[in-house]
């Protein structure tokens, strides 16, 4: 089964989603938790969803997609996440990456791109951090310098997510001083000089990557926009890691939440219940809010500095859900070789990455509240 008609509500594409979904077993093969895994997982469901026409839905169709409302988008996100079937990082960069190319690529570009990452042809990384200059966006050093009809690229990032599987990297450079001197490219990660070094994190994981930039030549025309373009690029992608992405990543942490009240069902006090109920209501909390933004969003409206609301939430409900999970399981996430230990591990980086806890108060204090420097 396939969607026929664009003009089908969101309840009719989500109900014909579902009877696909239960027709079309994409259940991870069993017993493998590796990252390679997890790729391959990825690929395999981004394949099948894209053939169905299930992907292509709420892009546009100058970039291969079929149209419709951006909401669709996070209905399938929704959908795939919260049944298991993918991992919520990997397909994340779906949401956090494409609309930024679409919107700065030149069109050929983006026609010809997007629908390799849709497809599960290839997949894409994102060169923002560097060595001190995590949440110092602005501070980043790696350079990119003209020469003819091409520029070299010489420098370093940090913490970049599943870059050893990427095929291109949406890249910030610095051209030029302060926030005008920041341009951006659309980086092949083949590319001689191109060096990626995988780090181990203290959850067992190798996700986040370091990236090294040794006189790369890129094209002219892989430039994202204009030169001195990225701070605006950067600010405009920014909200799509606090929006769209958010919505698939709330519905796999109710998906925990689930499974742990399976576990642990009929066995604890109310002081245990009080814990769980304390987690759902966090949750429910962040997806109240996290819907709110999905439908600013489908309306067409700019995201901005109030998804950093949805980033506070967010952080504050997966730790919750984590510490509620070391509460009510005593002793496994510091004896057990669980999956519980290696997502409590990596729950403590939810007021880290994508900008830290007291980055996202710091812009709701001073851009939402008007309250100044101090």
């Amino acid at each position: 089964m396939t969607v026929t008609a664009q003009d089908s509500t969101t309840a009719e594409f989500r109900s014909q989603l579902v009877a696909w979904l239960d027709e079309n077993d994409l259940t991870p093969p069993a017993g493998d938790h590796s990252l390679d895994a997890h790729q391959a997982q990825h690929l395999r469901v981004m394949s099948a969803l894209y053939d169905a026409g299930w992907m292509r839905w709420g892009w546009p169709e100058s970039a291969g997609g079929l149209g419709g409302p951006m909401i669709l988008r996070a209905i399938v996100g929704e959908e795939v996440i919260g049944r298991r079937l993918d991992d919520p990082g990997p397909y994340s960069m779906l949401e956090v990456l494409t609309p930024t190319l679409i919107d700065y690529a030149r069109p050929e570009l983006a026609a010809e791109m997007v629908p390799r990452l849709l497809s599960g042809r290839e997949t894409w990384c994102q060169g923002f951090s560097e060595p001190g200059s995590g949440s110092d966006l602005a501070s980043l050093t790696t350079r990119a310098e003209p020469r003819g009809n091409e520029w070299i690229i010489n420098g370093q990032k940090v913490w970049t997510s599943f870059a050893q599987y990427a095929t291109r990297c949406i890249l910030l450079t610095r051209t030029g001083p302060g926030h005008a001197g920041i341009t951006a490219f659309f980086v092949d990660m083949d590319s001689p000089g191109v060096d990626v070094r995988p780090l181990r994190t203290m959850h067992g994981v190798d996700e986040f990557c370091e990236v090294y930039f040794d006189d790369v030549v890129v094209p002219a025309d892989r430039m994202l926009g204009n030169p001195g373009d990225g701070w605006q690029l950067a600010m405009d992608l920014l909200p799509f890691e606090r929006s769209t992405c958010f919505w698939q990543r709330i519905s796999y942490l109710y998906s925990r939440l689930d499974a742990l009240i399976d576990q642990v069902k009929g066995e604890l006090g109310p002081a245990a219940d009080a814990d769980l109920g304390a987690a759902y209501l966090a949750l429910h909390t962040l997806r109240c809010r996290s819907r709110a933004t999905q439908l600013r969003l489908a309306d067409g409206q700019k995201l901005g500095a109030d998804t950093s609301i949805d980033k506070v939430l967010l952080a504050g409900a997966e730790q919750l859900l984590y510490d509620t999970a070391r509460n009510v399981l005593p002793g496994t996430i510091e004896l057990d070789d669980s999956p519980w230990r290696t997502e409590f591990l990596y729950s403590r980086a939810s007021s880290i990455y994508g900008g830290t806890a007291e980055v996202q108060r710091n812009i709701i204090a001073r851009r939402l509240l008007d309250l100044g420097k101090e």
